[in-house]
């Protein structure tokens, strides 16, 4: 008898840089739920990869002096590394250079083309670079991107348009009829309510300001933008062929039975890639799921703010299974998680170390103390209940623990598997071996005490697999027993009497202390910062302060701010000093919306000769900063300085 085919995804990773344990997270997600299926005896396809075209890689390899293939190739491979370092068994790491990939992207974009779905045209609006979004001006939040929060620009190029509310009413339909195909629920209401049922614009499907991308093979001044590139992936990666000669993968696997994805991303998940689909005439997915963030103490992780956390550091100090325990238990359904160094040190002592190392240790550590390591069952309950309150529990465990991953709800599942380990501990505490083993008479009710525990621990390692295999399979061979088949998760006793145990017990985590992990960690933060690159500022002859006292800088608040006609560099800012208005015209409209400026107290050089610029008079100069990175920022005061006060 075939097993049943199970296919799962994750977003594949964008190559802009080295991905923090946030990103890191999914990847260990859909291993979780991946191992859990094979386990349960399910045929599992797990893909995962790189997305490598765009812009901002384009600008990036610029940046290194080095090709955008060179540049992809190393960040593809340090991702790749990482998830190899968190232990993933994914079947298929694809790239969106692969050649294969390429060339099927191109016959997919002709077909939709020559189908009339999609069609040439021009685009104007407000872009966002690191997103590679087009948006209109009422899309935007706050005048900024509303995906990442960052600045827009005003754009405009010719490009391909996919016409996305032709198939609206379809998938709206198909949505409804199907309850299951946005996971959670909330991320489904809020597709359905602010996009589909708002109405649906064509979509901007190519590019013609950049080269680093698929060429449309028919008009190679474009290049195919990353919709349809990138998201086609989960089936080009199957062998699938848009003139229908697909691979026997994609006839095995396809519809995907799980997207796994950030929720960030969700709209291009539950709207673009359906409505592509449906053009193609091929089946939907089954489930797209939305996972939250892996937020670090402070907010969302950026490399701006300091704050980012990667993979590879964790493992260095806690060990892969430690971290994938913690990404995995720490993370809610449908809230985002939380992620600190302290966090983690507490979480490793409390549930790893003394919930789970210290009883796998003491169990070992009795059986060979009490009877040479040899664990037999004597079947003697000393006539309590406890024994058979924890067979209950760890017969119902299983169950309990399906249950949670068929609703993708893993930290659940992880808290049931503990929860077996908790009643172990339990029992050490209600039937006291220790003093068992002081009383002749009651050999066999201490052999049958430890068999039980074994037996326990045991049921509790295999189910542990899925989300910790290295940790499950140590636990396992220092018991000396053997994985279960899902039948034998369901009866105790299956742990075969007479087995002996490890002479010598592996700790499997030792406990640590927070201060001393937090000094490493400084250690670790200062080493990073020394391989900042910081700017390279030519020196200027030195001064007195005789010379710097010749300079009046003083608090200004800027009025109003408006753009100056005909330069798009130029700023012009009304801005109060004291009892005066002074005029000054400033070179950071790339930086600084004109109503982001509004309101903003800033070192302003007074007494700086009036010149004209572009035809306005401007009385003075706003301080700015600007890093290697072109980040600019006008120097504020940060406290509330009455405007007109001295700097000095």
């Amino acid at each position: 008898m075939s097993k049943k085919p199970y296919y799962i995804t994750t977003a594949i990773a964008y190559t802009s840089g080295k991905p923090h344990i946030g990103n890191t997270y999914e990847i260990v997600l859909a291993d979780s739920i991946a191992r859990f299926k094979r386990q349960q005896g399910y045929d599992v396809r797990f893909q995962t990869g790189t997305d490598e075209h765009g812009q901002k890689i384009e600008l990036k390899a610029q940046e290194q002096g080095i090709t955008p293939k060179e540049f992809v190739d190393n960040v593809s491979s340090e991702i790749k590394r990482i998830w190899d370092l968190m232990n993933t068994s994914y079947n298929k790491f694809i790239r969106t250079t692969d050649e294969y990939h390429e060339k099927q992207v191109q016959k997919i974009f002709k077909k939709l083309y020559e189908k009339g779905d999609i069609y040439k045209g021009h685009y104007e609006g407000m872009y966002c670079t690191p997103c590679e979004s087009f948006f209109t001006q009422s899309q935007l939040v706050d005048g900024k991107c509303p995906d990442c929060g960052r600045e827009v620009q005003p754009a405009k190029e010719e490009a391909y348009f996919f016409k996305m509310s032709k198939y609206a009413d379809k998938l709206i339909k198909h949505i409804e009829e199907h309850p299951e195909f946005i996971q959670p629920e909330s991320r489904k209401n809020e597709m359905m309510n602010n996009f589909l049922k708002a109405g649906l614009q064509d979509l901007c499907v190519s590019r013609s300001s950049f080269k680093w991308g698929i060429p449309v093979d028919f008009d190679d001044k474009h290049v195919i933008y990353v919709w349809i590139d990138a998201l086609s992936n989960y089936i080009t990666g199957l062998g699938f062929d848009a003139d229908g000669n697909s691979d026997e993968l994609y006839n095995q696997y396809w519809p995907a039975d799980l997207h796994l994805i950030g929720k960030d991303i969700l709209r291009f998940h539950t709207i673009y890639w359906p409505i592509m689909l449906m053009a193609l005439d091929q089946p939907l997915p089954k489930q797209i799921f939305g996972h939250p963030w892996l937020l670090q103490g402070d907010g969302k992780m950026s490399k701006s703010k300091g704050n980012v956390i990667y993979a590879d550091d964790l493992v260095g100090f806690f060990g892969v299974d430690a971290v994938r325990f913690f990404v995995l238990h720490e993370m809610p359904f449908e809230n985002d998680g939380v992620i600190t160094w302290e966090l983690m040190v507490e979480r490793l002592n409390s549930e790893l170390a003394n919930t789970l190392g210290n009883l796998v240790n003491r169990t070992i550590s009795m059986s060979n103390k009490y009877f040479g390591g040899i664990v037999e069952n004597k079947n003697d309950d000393g006539g309590s209940e406890f024994d058979e309150d924890l067979k209950n529990t760890a017969v119902k465990t299983y169950d309990k623990v399906a249950a949670a991953m068929d609703k993708l709800k893993v930290a659940d599942a992880i808290s049931e598997i503990f929860t077996l380990f908790k009643r172990c501990n339990k029992y050490i505490d209600e039937t006291m071996p220790w003093v068992l083993a002081k009383d002749e008479a009651k050999k066999d009710r201490l052999a049958t005490v430890l068999y039980n525990l074994v037996e326990g621990i045991s049921i509790g390692a295999t189910l542990l697999l899925p989300f910790m295999p290295e940790t499950g399979e140590k636990i396992l061979k220092q018991l000396g027993a053997q994985s279960r088949t899902l039948e034998e998760l369901n009866e105790f006793g299956k742990y075969v009497s007479g087995t002996k145990v490890t002479d010598k017990p592996e700790i499997l985590f030792a406990r640590l202390d927070v201060a001393e992990v937090m000094e490493k960690v400084e250690a670790l933060k200062g080493k990073s910062e020394a391989s900042v690159k910081y700017p390279e500022v030519e020196k200027k002859q030195e001064i007195t302060i005789e010379d710097f006292d010749k300079i009046q800088l003083r608090v200004g608040e800027v009025l109003k701010c408006e753009p100056v006609p005909k330069a798009k560099k130029l700023l012009v800012s009304q801005i109060r000093v004291g009892n005066e208005i002074r005029q000054i015209v400033s070179g950071i409209s790339k930086y600084y919306k004109p109503e982001e400026m509004v309101g903003k107290k800033v070192a302003v050089v007074t007494n700086l000769k009036p010149v004209k610029l572009c035809g306005i008079l401007s009385e003075g100069m706003i301080l700015a900063a600007m890093d290697n990175e072109d980040n600019l920022s006008v120097l504020t005061v940060d406290k509330d300085i009455i405007c007109g006060s001295e700097i000095g």
